[in-house]
């Protein structure tokens, strides 16, 4: 294993304090493994994610004005504690409540919904929304029905949007549901990762295979396969999702997102062979983010994100905002 760390253990904390160093406009608070807003905003919702490590930028990258208010983040692959959430939802609070952004895994919905139940005992209005994008498969080892991917950006985005715009929490919620209900993902990998504590990767693939529908956590995919172009990847990734949802006539944004190690010029190149096979479709592309948005530590391989737009979605969309991981 060849990795720039210390002591194992010791990776969240040191990479949160690093983001602190990197980022002053943000607090980390030790040995909760908390990044939030250096300056509490008092005038509306607050806004909070997380889950286990490993996934960076997510979901501390997306901490600042217009997204996230806190994101609490577990050990690598692994879910924060209620005791860490319970304490993220008391920091950010400013008495016009609290909307949390769960992935759909099973230590993640168990852990945030103890803690919303412990704020609610101190008279904090929580309230939720669950993330289940990924299109690949309907059950998984870690997760009740649909996996939580990639397209949690767009939801931090577009919560966060609607949360500055002082909207109530209800509101908040909505929008927030109204992205998940239109986001689709598919991703595949081409290599494992490997996790700090362990030293090796978790599985194997040949050489000349990838794996369909792996989940960002190393869950089994659909099948393995050959290696294909990007062309034909494209066409296999997306097909899945357009088989899933209707977006035809739509216009959607679109994320290319890397896993950990695949480089920007391929992520680029399965960008073209995307937006030619949206455009035979007749969907439009209004916004595309192409980069590592989600990861699975040092895992080469790629997902692709479609969220179905309205005019409000735009809007909130292309609303500013200022976090480590995204600026518009």
């Amino acid at each position: 294993m060849k990795k720039i760390i210390n002591e194992p253990t010791q990776v969240v904390s040191e990479l949160l304090k690093g983001m602190e160093l990197a980022h002053p406009e943000l607090k980390y608070t030790e040995n909760l493994e908390i990044i939030s807003r250096r300056e509490k905003k008092l005038d509306k919702v607050a806004v909070i994610s997380g889950g286990g490590a490993g996934h960076e930028p997510a979901h501390a990258g997306y901490v600042g004005t217009g997204m996230l208010d806190a994101a609490v983040s577990g050990n690598v692959f692994s879910s924060p504690s209620p005791d860490r959430i319970t304490e993220a939802i008391s920091q950010v609070d400013a008495g016009k409540g609290v909307l949390m952004i769960i992935k759909n895994y099973s230590g993640d919905i168990m852990n945030f919904g103890m803690s919303k139940d412990l704020a609610e005992l101190d008279d904090v209005e929580v309230d939720s929304v669950v993330v289940r994008d990924d299109v690949a498969v309907p059950d998984s080892t870690y997760s009740t029905g649909r996996r939580g991917i990639a397209g949690t950006v767009f939801v931090h985005k577009i919560a966060g949007a609607k949360a500055e715009t002082g909207a109530s929490l209800a509101e908040v919620k909505a929008a927030a549901q109204k992205a998940i209900d239109n986001i689709r993902s598919m991703g595949m990998a081409m290599t494992p990762c490997i996790l700090p504590a362990v030293g090796k990767p978790g599985f194997t693939l040949a050489d000349d295979e990838v794996e369909i529908g792996m989940g960002i956590h190393g869950e089994p995919g659909v099948e393995r396969t050959r290696i294909m172009s990007a062309k034909e990847l494209a066409k296999t990734l997306l097909d899945k999702i357009l088989a899933d949802y209707d977006y035809a006539g739509s216009e959607v944004a679109l994320l290319v997102n890397g896993l950990g190690g695949t480089p920007l010029m391929e992520l680029y190149i399965l960008n073209k062979e995307v937006q030619e096979l949206l455009a035979q479709e007749g969907i439009r592309v209004y916004k595309t983010l192409v980069g590592n948005y989600m990861t699975a530590l040092d895992m080469t391989g790629c997902s692709l994100t479609l969220m179905k737009l309205d005019d409000e979605l735009k809007e909130l969309l292309d609303a500013p905002c200022a976090t480590p991981a995204l600026k518009i």
